[in-house]
């Protein structure tokens, strides 16, 4: 079967966190031997602002830590879809890209019906900035694949497209997995972005006052930190580590005791039932997780047993105390957290729902010949 991606980038990771979970799709495709062909904007900000602040270093990282994923970076204006979607069976098309070249390929798709073609959303915009969503041409499209069932029922609801299924993201476990033999280098890291002032008062709450008040040995990873989240991380006597390659996650958090899930504020209130992914890739991993109040109302997880949850911050400091203080708590958090993510959360159960809802877009028989070709 032929999968085309039309994303932002894949190749950079710079405050974009599709990128972990599209390098895990890809390579769970390209493993079953699927053809997957990935385009993305030649100007893509994610890309500008890496090579910004650290050169083409990270891009020739990107290639050797994943060599079997290529993208195409294309100029709109010299785009050309009949060359890049001939002999497509399944297209994918993110909701980060242009709403031109949305439009395009939904008039392209209604003129060459021989592939499937799904609209990819996995952001809040659908409840922040409906507006723009709404201006999204759907109508060509064959569905919608949203990152929780509260996104897929806005499309619905609202009209956006005929069909939507809810398509969580998840952890490519082929990366993502506990790496045993690090010596520790501190209790507790986190990664993860400051952004757009969604969370600031709850990093404060959660990580920051915790972390000065246990006296904790402690590192933070990630992009987008102004001057007074830096001010605020030394304050309470936490280094900071910048941008950190998604890939080299695992690593990091083989050297830690602990890490912490602070969900920015548009998730908790108006999108329940949906975490970061970089839940799924810490549990992933085998590190114990502690994690600010969201409602798990889909039943991805089981609080208590994969990870504790914190009501404020008194409970994260208690729970942060005795996670680093008890060997066999903390060994009985990771162990059921990984087994929730192989048994379902990997990007290889995704794949599998993926072909499923591709076999309900074609005649069964077409579909058992691609899907297993």
């Amino acid at each position: 079967m032929r999968v085309v991606l039309f994303c932002h980038s894949l190749v950079s990771d710079w405050n974009h966190g599709n990128a972990h979970f599209l390098r895990g799709i890809c390579g769970e495709l390209l493993a079953r031997r699927h053809e997957v062909e990935v385009y993305e904007p030649a100007n893509a900000w994610s890309v500008q602002n890496l090579v910004a602040e650290h050169g083409e270093a990270p891009l020739r990282a990107f290639a050797k830590a994943y060599p079997h994923l290529r993208s195409h970076r294309y100029s709109p204006d010299e785009l050309d879809l009949n060359l890049a979607l001939a002999g497509a069976d399944l297209v994918l098309v993110h909701e980060w890209n242009e709403h031109a070249l949305v439009r395009r390929i939904g008039l392209h798709r209604a003129a060459n019906p021989h592939y499937r073609l799904l609209f990819h959303d996995t952001h809040h915009r659908s409840v922040t900035e409906p507006d723009s969503m709404a201006a999204y041409d759907l109508r060509h499209y064959d569905g919608v694949l949203a990152f929780g069932s509260v996104i897929r029922d806005l499309y619905r609801r609202h009209g956006w497209c005929q069909r939507a299924w809810t398509w969580h993201e998840a952890a490519d476990t082929r990366v993502f997995r506990p790496l045993g033999g690090s010596l520790r280098d501190g209790d507790l890291v986190w990664i993860g972005n400051w952004g757009d002032e969604e969370r600031t008062a709850e990093l404060h709450e959660f990580l920051l006052n915790p972390v000065r008040d246990l006296g904790l040995q402690a590192r933070v990873h990630g992009v987008r930190y102004p001057g007074h989240a830096l001010d605020s991380l030394r304050e309470a006597g936490i280094s900071y580590g910048g941008w950190l390659p998604n890939y080299e996650a695992p690593a990091v958090f083989a050297r830690y005791g602990a890490t912490v899930h602070v969900p920015r504020r548009p998730y908790v209130r108006a999108l329940p039932g949906i975490p970061t992914i970089r839940v799924f890739e810490a549990l992933a991993c085998g590190i114990p997780l502690v994690s600010a109040p969201w409602d798990d109302c889909e039943g991805l997880f089981e609080p208590g047993a994969d990870f504790l949850i914190a009501r404020d911050g008194r409970e994260m400091r208690e729970h942060l105390r005795a996670v680093l203080g008890d060997a066999a708590l903390a060994r009985s958090l990771a162990d059921h957290g990984l087994r929730t993510i192989l048994a379902r959360h990997s990007c290889a159960r995704r794949v599998d729902e993926l072909l499923d809802i591709y076999a309900e877009l074609v005649p069964p028989t077409r579909a058992a010949r691609e899907v297993n070709a």
